[in-house]
């Protein structure tokens, strides 16, 4: 990767983003010695301007920053770095530079879910229950989607939230499973709805239903 340290007199930003979260963390620089040092020690290390020295994020905290991927932008000019902090990341105390808190948006959580049930398709571990699934093959699993989605509406109707929320997530569970067999992912269901919160997607689909 080709980054130009000229432009900024031999330094380029670097963005802090959570390679979990995705939340934007803290704006450091970085100079030719300390990207080095970051790729060296897989811990991302800045210049300090104020000091005119290099500084290790977490040297003194303990709140590491531990690198994940380094990205240059466009011009090469601007650095996108993905790590797992161990902690708070700005002095303050904060999660973040701006104050906000670093969590996860729960639904993204679905993503992390599938990559883990792509895992387990491929690898086939033993004594998991997500291999028992894929080794009854399509049938079976889609059965079982339809019997969590009985069950997710028999909570709905008769029982408890917390019931419903269970089973809820089985049902979840067991169509990424389905998705999965099919070669397909979660964000597939996500981008159709996606399409059809445009106002014109009704549209298109009466239109397309008279011309059949």
């Amino acid at each position: 990767m080709e980054i130009d340290f000229e432009k900024m007199g031999g330094l380029v930003p670097a963005i802090i983003q959570d390679a979990t979260t995705k939340n934007v963390l803290m704006l450091g620089f970085m100079n030719q010695e300390a990207y080095k040092k970051t790729m060296d020690t897989k811990l991302v290390t800045f210049w300090s301007r104020s000091r005119n020295c290099l500084w290790t994020k977490g040297e003194t905290s303990g709140n590491y920053l531990h690198l994940v991927s380094i990205q240059s932008d466009c011009d090469n000019d601007t650095l996108l770095i993905k790590v797992n902090p161990d902690g708070p990341v700005c002095h303050k105390g904060t999660d973040t530079c701006w104050g906000d808190t670093n969590k996860c948006n729960p639904v993204e959580f679905l993503s992390e879910l599938q990559d883990f049930i792509n895992k387990r398709k491929e690898e086939m571990p033993e004594n998991s229950y997500t291999t028992s699934l894929f080794r009854k093959g399509i049938n079976k699993i889609a059965q079982k989607v339809g019997e969590e989605a009985v069950e997710t509406v028999i909570e709905a109707v008769g029982g408890t939230n917390e019931q419903l929320v269970y089973e809820g997530a089985d049902l979840i569970y067991h169509l990424i499973v389905l998705l999965s067999a099919k070669g397909m992912r979660i964000e597939t269901l996500a981008n159709e709805l996606a399409k059809r919160h445009n106002p014109n997607w009704d549209k298109a689909r009466r239109i397309k239903k008279s011309q059949e």
